[in-house]
Order: C-alpha cells, then sequence, then structure tokens
C-alpha cells in the first residue's frame, strides 16, 4: 500500500476514528485503525467490538493498493504534528511509514486479516425515517440516559417502533424523556441502543441515512460513513404508564427567563425550590450549607394558594437547552407528584424532590 493524502482529511477521519479504540490495551487490534486502498478508495475502520465506524474517501493519489493496520492514537499524534498539505503513507517490511518533506515515522502493524468483521447491512431488515428526525430525537433525549446502572437496558435508549410512530425514549429513574415522530412503519419492533452508540450517531450523521437491523446489531449507513453497534439485551420499562395521564395545572412559561432565574440559584445549589403564586414565581436555593440564593419573576400563573415544588436544576436545564422553542409547558398535580415538561412531540416526565 502506498498513497499520499491531504493532511486534513486523514486528520478528520482519524479524529472521529478516536470514540471507536481500544485505548487501555494496545496489545489488542482493536487498539489499532485498518485502512485498505482498492479502487482508487481509501476505507479506514474502527472498533471495539461493541460500535464500529466504516469511512472511505477517494481523495488520495493510489501508488499501490494494499491493507494495513496501526495503532489509531499514535497515528493520529503524528497527523497531528505535521504541516498542512499532502501526507505520504506507505507499507513495507510490515510497518507503516508516514512522511511529509524531512519528517519521517514509522508504526508497527498487526495482520490486517486479524481485524475484526464488521456486519453486513446486505438483506437486513430496514427502518425508514428522516435523518433529521432521527439525529434531533436522539439528542433531546440523551440527557436522560443513566450511566453505569446494573439494569444494562437503562445505560441506552429505547427506540419504540409503531405502525403509525416511532417513540424514543430514556430514564435515569429519576426522569423519563420521550420524544414521538409520527412515521408509518411496516414493522413493529423495540430496539435498545447504548448511549455511547447514541453519542456518535450524533457526530457522524447529517443526512441521507439509511438504517438496517437485526436480532445482535443497528447499522446505520451513508454515502460517506458505515457505522454498527450492538443491542442492548434487556427490557426497557414501561414507559407509557410513567406518563401521568391527567394533568391538573398547566401554565406555558418562558424558557430564556426561566433558565436565567434557575442558573441563579445553582450558584448555591442544584436543588431547586420552585413556588408558584398567582402573578410571581419564586426560586430558592435548598442547601443545609446555610447558604441561600433566591430570585422571582413576575408571571400570571393563575394559582389561588401558593404551589411549592422542588427539583434537581439539572432536569430542568437538560430539557430547556434541548428544545427550539421559546416557550415550554409545565403539567402539574401536587408538589410531591411527577411533573411533566413538554414541547412539541417532546416530553420529559420528572419526578419532584419530597421536602
Amino acid at each position: 500500500m502506498k498513497i499520499t493524502i491531504s493532511k486534513s482529511i486523514i486528520e478528520n477521519i482519524l479524529i472521529h476514528a478516536q470514540s471507536f479504540l481500544e485505548k487501555k490495551d494496545t496489545s489488542q487490534i482493536t487498539s489499532h485503525v485498518y485502512l485498505n486502498v482498492s479502487n482508487a478508495t481509501l476505507t479506514l475502520k474502527a472498533t471495539d467490538y461493541e460500535i464500529g465506524y466504516l469511512v472511505k474517501t477517494d481523495k488520495i493519489h493510489v501508488i499501490g493498493d494494499g491493507s494495513v493496520t496501526a495503532n489509531g492514537k499514535k497515528f493520529l499524534d503524528i497527523i497531528k504534528i505535521l504541516k498542512d498539505g499532502e501526507i505520504n503513507l506507505e507499507v513495507k517490511n510490515d510497518m507503516l511509514y508516514i512522511s511529509q518533506s524531512h519528517s519521517k515515522f514509522k508504526l508497527p502493524t498487526f495482520s490486517h486479516n486479524d481485524f475484526p468483521e464488521f456486519p453486513s447491512y446486505e438483506g437486513k431488515s430496514q427502518i425508514s425515517i428522516n435523518s433529521h428526525l432521527l439525529i434531533e430525537s436522539l439528542r433531546k433525549i440523551t440527557p436522560a440516559i443513566d450511566i453505569n446502572n446494573p439494569k444494562f437496558e437503562l445505560n441506552g435508549a429505547l427506540i419504540d417502533i409503531k405502525q403509525d410512530s416511532i417513540n424514543f425514549a430514556s430514564t435515569d429513574t429519576r426522569r423519563l424523556a420521550v420524544v414521538t415522530v409520527l412515521n408509518n412503519n411496516s414493522d413493529e419492533l423495540s430496539i435498545i441502543l447504548p448511549r455511547k452508540a447514541i453519542i456518535e450517531i450524533q457526530k457522524l450523521f447529517f443526512d441521507n441515512i439509511e438504517l438496517y437491523y437485526d436480532k445482535t446489531n443497528l447499522i446505520i449507513h451513508s454515502d460517506q460513513y458505515t457505522f454498527f453497534t450492538k443491542l442492548i439485551n434487556g427490557k426497557f420499562p414501561e414507559y407509557s404508564r410513567i406518563i401521568p395521564k391527567e394533568i391538573t395545572n398547566t401554565l406555558i412559561l418562558p424558557k430564556s427567563t426561566m433558565i436565567e432565574s434557575i442558573k441563579q440559584i445553582t450558584t448555591i445549589s442544584t436543588d431547586v425550590k420552585l413556588t408558584f403564586l398567582n402573578n410571581l414565581i419564586t426560586f430558592e436555593s435548598l442547601s443545609d450549607d446555610n447558604i441561600e440564593a433566591k430570585t422571582e419573576i413576575s408571571f400570571p400563573t393563575g394559582f389561588s394558594t401558593p404551589f411549592t415544588i422542588a427539583i434537581n436544576s439539572r432536569y430542568l436545564l437538560d430539557f430547556l437547552n434541548t428544545i427550539n422553542n421559546s416557550e415550554f409547558t409545565i403539567g402539574l398535580n401536587e408538589g410531591n407528584l411527577p411533573f411533566v415538561l413538554s414541547d412539541d412531540n417532546f416530553k420529559t416526565v420528572v419526578m419532584p424532590i419530597v421536602i
């Protein structure tokens, strides 16, 4: 294998590959990226077995075809310190040589035949969904995905496909985020994607994507990238039962004013007490350190008697920072019962703090 390639192109490809590499054990072939040159195209793969990334580019000058692997992190470190312009990549004597002008590096390789096979999307069942809606839906539910929960299914998000809609759901047991997208589907199924995969999908894809699945993997394919993730086995909670069926009090609140008021309180405490008065909303810190923060906004709530809820401010800010509208809806029943934050097709159900 022998090619020349622009620094900006190979650097961008390797930056995206980093999240797919085994970093702790460099003796593993999954710490390496796989490169193949054939038909005037460079194909690069990276995988840690759980998720995988494949990218193709024909923006290269080919002198010789071939395949090789090299440590993905060291490869990127070398590319970063080189100057803008063309970089030479060549395989000789089972080593990858990287050169530019007077600068020369070489990296050891593993046998490229030992690099893990990627699942194929050919012949697999397909999910039809607009790529923008997919990415936007995943972005909204990502903050509510749990981390290191012993129930593995909670460390991912559910894609629940119905005949006329697709629901995206995630929960960390203190809140539930659900996005509903109207969509005609031939099959009904539910799959759980790992949190890491969901984050990487949002980095890689923007438009013109195809989704394929089987019992083990979800594969996303575009003109430039192919991505796969192993699915999480398990049963996701019955999320529809968590959403309150009836709401006693509904308010439409200004997004920016609420964010500003809550952020003032979070300088002291992450836990915030909100009190809704007839023409006023007060925000107070809940702190054991004898430090207090308080602010208020004038707003007609319609409450004839004070109504108080206490919340983890991060849950409210996560919701507000992912919505696009200038207003949102809050649905309240009682101060110690779950309340609902809504914006178009996006809902977050939050358990309040009992005070």
